[in-house]
């Protein structure tokens, strides 16, 4: 298991939090709410196995992607 530490901010009310992801997993897509807002936030991460990188992207729930 690898775990690390992340600070994200909200994209619902702008709080900053730290969320702690397994990138043991590789590519994975989940849903954490806002500790202050409680609203869901849209966690998406790829794992760069090659290059030895992490990536968030972080949305809300009702962004679409075309």
């Amino acid at each position: 298991m690898r775990l690390i530490s992340k600070s994200i901010s909200c994209p619902h009310c702008g709080h900053h939090q730290h969320v702690t992801i397994d990138t043991s997993a590789g590519d994975q897509e989940y849903y954490d709410d806002c500790r202050i807002c409680c609203n869901p936030i849209h966690i998406r991460m790829h794992v760069d196995d090659n290059r030895r990188t992490v990536q968030l992207f972080i949305d809300t729930d009702d962004e679409q992607v075309y």
